[in-house]
C-alpha cells in the first residue's frame, strides 16, 4: 500500500472525516476544521509529507524524538502543527511498523485537536 493510501485509510476511519483538495493537495477535515494536509514536492523539495494539527507540546516532542522524520512545517508550525516525512526509508519491517503506528498516533491526535467533543466521544466509544 502506498504512503498516500495508508494516510487516506487512517484519516477516513475517523468519525465524519472527509477528504478534499485544498491548496492543490489532498487534505482531511473534520466537518469544516482542517485536520491535516499532504504535501508532495512542497516548494520543490522532492519530499512527501503530512502537516497535521497537534495538541500543545506534541510538535516539540515528536521533533525531538526523530528529526529525520518529524519537523516543524512552514506556515502552520507556528500554530503547533507537526510535519511528518512519509518518504524516509525504514531499516526493516519492524521499524516501518513502528513508524506507521507513530503516524496513526499523529493522525488521531490531529483529529482530537480539531474535532468537536461529540465526535471525540464517538471515537472513544467506538474504540472500546
Amino acid at each position: 500500500m502506498t504512503a498516500s493510501a495508508r494516510i487516506r485509510a487512517l484519516a477516513l476511519a475517523l468519525p465524519e472525516a472527509t477528504e478534499r483538495v485544498s491548496h492543490g493537495e489532498s487534505s482531511w477535515f473534520v466537518r469544516k476544521a482542517p485536520q491535516f494536509v499532504t504535501m508532495a514536492d512542497h516548494h520543490h523539495d522532492d519530499r512527501l509529507a503530512i502537516w497535521a494539527a497537534a495538541p500543545p507540546g506534541a510538535q516539540a516532542d515528536w521533533v525531538s524524538r526523530d528529526p529525520t522524520r518529524f519537523f516543524v512545517p512552514p506556515y502552520m508550525g507556528g500554530r503547533g502543527w507537526i510535519g511528518v516525512y512519509l518518504d524516509v526509508p525504514s531499516a526493516d519491517e519492524t521499524e516501518d511498523e513502528k513508524f506507521w503506528n507513530d503516524v496513526a498516533d499523529v493522525v488521531e491526535d490531529a483529529y482530537r485537536t480539531v474535532a468537536p467533543k461529540t465526535l471525540i466521544r464517538k471515537l472513544d466509544e467506538d474504540s472500546r
